[in-house]
């Protein structure tokens, strides 16, 4: 099922739905983060192990304010310019932060902190403000394939197994950095 309504996409994540849509670099699958049975789909479509953990992905800074509280004024200064500065092509940030009792375990894998960023992707804004929240974002690709640039590439690696959100990419040519807030390790350059 393909559809271009954000409402109707934001129901399906709403629904338990694993969803693929269009970020800043790739496209990349999403769902409700609160509801295990949605992520273990994600998981088994990418044959992805819990271990690693995935990016929680937001539509505007108070989606994920209450992961910043522990970190000091500069330190979330500087995180929030990063993704409210940020122009249209540029690269996004995913930053590594301290999770949360509101974080589920199985978001995080075996990490203790929780990869979060928040988009300036129109697309992912819409989708997530209709949402209500942040989602999970992983890049559309089974492990070990290359990230879908396109519908017809997600398509291609997961059918109709999933609902698709279709629009365009962001013009971003890079996946985001990661870096951890607290360490200031680049580990995703």
């Amino acid at each position: 099922m393909i559809t271009t309504s954000v409402a109707e996409a934001a129901q399906y994540l709403a629904q338990g739905e694993v969803l693929a849509y269009p970020t800043e670099a790739v496209w990349g699958l999403g769902c409700d983060p609160f509801n295990q049975q949605a992520f273990l789909e994600i998981l088994r479509l990418k044959q992805r192990p819990v271990e690693k953990g995935v990016i929680l992905l937001a539509g505007q800074v108070s989606q994920v304010e209450h992961l910043l509280h522990r970190l000091d004024d500069h330190m979330q200064q500087r995180i929030i310019e990063s993704w409210t500065q940020l122009a249209l092509g540029d690269r996004a940030t995913t930053w590594l932060l301290e999770a949360d009792e509101n974080i589920p375990d199985w978001i995080r894998g075996q990490h203790p902190k929780v990869a979060v960023r928040v988009s300036n992707h129109p697309l992912c804004i819409a989708l997530c403000n209709a949402f209500n929240g942040f989602i999970v974002s992983t890049s559309a690709n089974p492990t070990g394939h290359a990230p879908a640039r396109s519908l017809q590439d997600a398509n291609q690696y997961f059918g109709s197994e999933l609902k698709y959100l279709n629009g365009d990419l962001g013009l971003s040519l890079q996946p985001s950095k990661i870096i951890d807030a607290q360490t200031g390790e680049v580990i995703r350059g």
